[in-house]
Formats: structure tokens, sequence, C-alpha cells
């Protein structure tokens, strides 16, 4: 009763977490559920069919464990953590992926897994071969590349290149992009299966695709070597290469393998070549170790024979889907053309319909425009003929003033030819009176000097009389009592007397033509005087009228025509000639 008490008690279920290389799942299993229960489940859970690619790996310690699908979960090593983690990944790979993967989801999960070996450089990847692994992965997660979309730095997010290459080229991260980014326009209508299948393909030549690396020894000698374990055979590496093996074992050329705790054993299909002998430490890695070869074997003893019924319906299904789909896509990629082609004729029809509007708009405008412009331009064009009448009338006028300046030019040149005639007279006439005036001032000099000498002889006459007074003064107070005689005078007295008359005469002379020579000297004076303002007038009044020349002339020259300088006749004054 007590063990039936104790089962009673033991939980019928347990949590799961099952990780995929793109989600996340939680399961309840039961208790008694074996692996190959689990696995089902996650398999139907997800629609993947091809399950013998798979499998269930769980971490031991410092390395990991595949689930047995024979043996009940719980009584495995798996970790006793609630939920318990497993991660559901490719186990074994295909030798061509294109012939072997049949469903999408299985390609979807292998293009994940590779990817993610590449970018952890689990898998080693050439700078060229990564850069192209990108653009297939890019196509397969942005679909066609549209510039107008994709706009620089749209893949700054996504990992996309192993950092080894990264740091191998002093490359900034926009010219990586620009790289990735020619290759992934070159993928135009590819779509994401057939793009992750096209990353298949390159990848399935990379040399550490699909292997599996342990640590053994070899046989006798304690040198440390790499066992590689893939889809094509057993591989010898040395611990520092793993590109180039130093011996490999076919599948084919490969009659037994067998392993008694840590040594290995290879018997090859020739019973001559040697048997090959290696050492791997841990227990635990020599199992999986086997389950690995004995899986990959079956796989490959499997890819030589003829399918299955099950394998057969799964690529005829396969096959229709793809055809159906190939079909969809054709469809909708008519489909997309014509609402391209419809967008695009919409587009036009909107650019044509705005180009008319437009040009409707410039027309109304133009018209606008027009009828302004026919509008102001019959106003200009009355304006004109007014201006026209006006400029007529003005042309008559002038044409009259024209006919009349001739007529006063005529007149004005006459009367300056009298007046230039006057005034050579008038020059003429003041050289005489300037001829004159010397004349008349050597005259004028000359009788200066003659009342200087006539001066002179009245003041020797003078003298010459006082010295005969002074003579004569005693017999004149001699004889003062009785008056003089009238008897004829003396020859002296008469001399005497005739004398005096004489200077008397010749002193009153002097004073008179002195008072003569004064008086014509002024006049003289006077009448140069006069001569000079009629002269400084004439000059000036033959000034003015050549300015008034000159500015008419310039004036009737802007008008088209010259017209000679008016000068009124009433201005011009006649000159008196003296």
């Amino acid at each position: 009763m007590s063990i039936l008490g104790l089962k009673k008690k033991l939980p019928k279920t347990f949590k799961v977490k099952v990780s995929t290389m793109d989600a996340e799942m939680e399961f309840s299993c039961e208790v008694k559920w074996k692996g190959k229960d689990l696995f089902d489940l996650v398999c139907r859970t997800i629609g993947l069919r091809e399950t013998w690619f798979f499998g269930l790996r769980y971490t031991v310690k410092d390395t990991y464990a595949w689930l047995k699908p024979d043996k009940r979960v719980l009584d495995q090593e798996v970790p006793k953590d609630s939920p318990i983690t497993f991660h559901f990944l490719a186990k074994f790979f295909p030798e061509k992926v294109e012939d072997e993967l049949v469903q999408e989801i299985t390609q979807h999960l292998f293009f994940l897994q590779v990817k993610k070996q590449i970018l952890d450089e689990e898998i080693f990847c050439s700078p060229e071969a990564s850069v192209l692994l990108a653009s297939y992965a890019v196509q397969a997660k942005y679909g066609d590349y549209d510039p107008n979309f994709h706009k620089p730095g749209f893949l700054a997010q996504d990992e996309l290149l192993p950092k080894r290459v990264l740091m191998q080229y002093q490359m900034t991260p926009d010219m990586w992009e620009e790289k990735i980014t020619a290759w992934y326009a070159e993928h135009r209508s590819i779509t994401r299966d057939e793009a992750e299948m096209e990353y298949l393909k390159i990848a399935q030549d990379l040399e550490m695709y699909g292997v599996s690396y342990f640590s053994i020894t070899q046989n006798k000698r304690d040198t440390e070597l790499l066992l590689g374990v893939d889809a094509q055979g057993l591989h010898i590496y040395s611990p520092n290469n793993k590109l180039s093996p130093n011996k490999s074992f076919p599948w084919s050329g490969i009659r037994n393998i067998s392993y008694s705790e840590k040594e290995f054993t290879i018997k090859p299909l020739d019973k001559k070549k040697e048997v090959f002998k290696f050492y791997s430490s841990q227990l635990r890695v020599n199992k999986l170790i086997l389950q690995l070869c004995i899986g990959n074997h079956d796989l490959f003893m499997r890819r030589r024979k003829v399918d299955s019924i099950e394998v057969q319906q799964m690529k005829a299904q396969a096959k229709e889907e793809k055809a159906r789909k190939k079909i969809e896509r054709q469809i909708l990629a008519r489909e997309k053309q014509m609402r391209e082609d419809a967008e695009r004729a919409k587009e036009e029809m909107e650019r044509r319909l705005f180009q008319i509007q437009d040009e409707a708009r410039m027309a109304n405008e133009a018209l606008l425009r027009s009828e302004e412009t026919a509008d102001l331009l019959a106003e200009k064009a009355q304006i004109a003929e007014e201006e026209a009448k006006l400029l007529a009338h003005k042309a008559a006028e002038a044409e009259q003033e024209r006919q009349r300046l001739e007529v006063t030019a005529l007149k004005t040149k006459e009367e300056k030819r009298l007046m230039e005639q006057k005034m050579r007279e008038a020059e003429q006439l003041a050289v005489k009176l300037v001829e004159q005036s010397e004349r008349r001032l050597k005259e004028a000099d000359h009788l200066k000097q003659d009342l200087s000498e006539a001066k002179d002889a009245e003041r020797r006459a003078k003298q010459k009389l006082l010295e005969i007074t002074k003579t004569t003064y005693p017999l004149i107070a001699a004889y003062s009592s009785p008056p003089p005689p009238t008897g004829p005078e003396s020859p002296e007295m008469t001399v005497d007397m005739g004398n005096a008359v004489r200077m008397d005469f010749k002193d009153s002379d002097m004073k008179r033509l002195s008072m003569e020579i004064e008086r014509e000297r002024l006049e003289y004076m006077e009448k140069s005087k006069h001569l000079q303002d009629q002269l400084k007038e004439l000059k000036s009044e033959i000034e003015s009228l050549k300015l008034e020349e000159q500015h008419q002339a310039g004036h009737y020259s802007l008008r088209g025509y010259a017209e000679p300088p008016y000068v009124p006749h009433s201005n011009v004054r006649n000159t008196q000639t003296y």
C-alpha cells in the first residue's frame, strides 16, 4: 500500500520549454513520455514532416547531448530545472540541400541554423562568400530591393557578417552595407524560400558545413587530433586546421565502427587498408560520436535507396505546392504588374490632369493679361492718337515759328552785319580818338612847355621891371608935385611902358590859353569816356546776340532742325559816332 500511495503522489506531468531557431514553445509532458513522444509533439506543432534531420539537444555539464527517442525523458541526463529546456536543432545535414530538403519549414530551419553558425564563426566563410550570403539573407528578410523604401542605413540593426570579416578590413558599416546592397539589388523577384535555398546551396560547399568536431588522440602516441563527423564520412584534422582533413574515411569505404570504453576502431571496407584507432577520454562524448556516426551512415545509405512512399508523397506534395505557389506568384506578379501599370497610368493621368489644369490656369491668366493688355493698348492708342494730333499741331506751329525765325534770322543777320559794321566804325573812331588824344596830349605838352617858357619870360620881365622901378623911383618922387609934362615922352619911358604893356598882354594871353587848354582837355576826357561806354555796351550786345544764337541753334537741333537765333530789332541800339 505504501508503494501505491507513493506512486499516486508523483506528478503526472512536467514542464518543458523547447526553443527553435525562430520561436519558443512550452509543453506539459506526461511523466511516462519517451523522447520520441516529446519530439513528435514538437514536430506536429511546427508542421515539420522531415523529422529525420532534427533532434532535441540539451546541455550536460560542459558538453551537450541529444534526447534519445526510445528512452523516457526523465530517465535521461536532462537538467532538473522546471521547465526543462531543449533546443530543436538539425542533428544531421543533407549532402545536397536542393534534392533532400522538401518542405519550406525544413529549409527555413536549416537556413536559420547555418546562418547562425556562420555568424558565430562555427563555420568558416571567406569575406566574399559572406557578403554574397548576407545579400541572400537580406532578400529573404526584406523582399525585393526598393531604393525608395530601403534608404541608406536600413541594415544598421541587422547582424549579417561574422566579426572576423568585419575586423579583417578597415571598412565602415556604411561601406559594408553598400557592398551587400549592390548584391541584394541583383536578387530581384526571388522569393523568400528561393533566397534561403540559394543561401544553403552556397553554404553547403563550405569546408566546415555540417561537420561536428571532437577532440581525440591517436593510438600509441598521445597526439591530439580532431575527429569530424558529417554526411560524407569521418575525417581526421590537425587541431589548428579544421578546413583540410589529414585523412578521410567515407561512409562507402567503412565496414564497421566500434568502440570499447575510450577506444574507437574504424575498419575500412578494403581489408588491405590499415584499421584506424583513436581514443576519446569522455564516455559521454564517445556515445555522442557513435550516435552521430550511426545516424549519418543510415542517412547515407537511405539516400542511395529508392525513396519511401512517405518521402515520395512529400516530394509530390512539395512539387505541387511549389507549382501552385509558382502559379500564384505569377498571378501575383501579373496583378502587381497590372497594379503598377494602373498606378503609373493613374499617376500619368493625374500628372496630365495637373498639367492641363496648369495650362488652363496659365491660359486664363494669359487671357486676363491679354485683355488687360488690349485695354492698355487701346488706351495707349487713344493717348498716342491725341499725342499725334498734338504733335501735328505743334509741328504746324513749329513750321510757322521756323518760317518766322527764318525771316527773323535774315533780319537778325542784317542787323548783326550793321552792328558789326558800326562796331568796326566805332573801333576805327576809337583809334582816331586815341590818335587825336595822343596828338592833343602832345599839343598840350607843347603848350605847357610854351606856357612854362612864357612864365619864365614873365618872371624875367617882372624882374627887369622891378629893377627899372628901383632906378626910376627917385626921379618919380622928385617930380611928383607937379604933374608930368604932357609933351612927348622920352624914348626910355616909351620903351619901358611899351614893355610893361606887352608883359601885361602876354600874361593875360597865357591865362586865357591855359583855360582853353584845360577846357579842351576836360571835353576830350568826357568824350573819350562816353565813347568807351558805348564801345562796352556794343560789345556786350554782340556777345548776348552770339549766346542767343548758340542757344537757339542747340534748341532747334534737339527739335530736329536748326533755327537761327532770334534777336528783336528793338534791342539793337544805334551807336552815335563822335
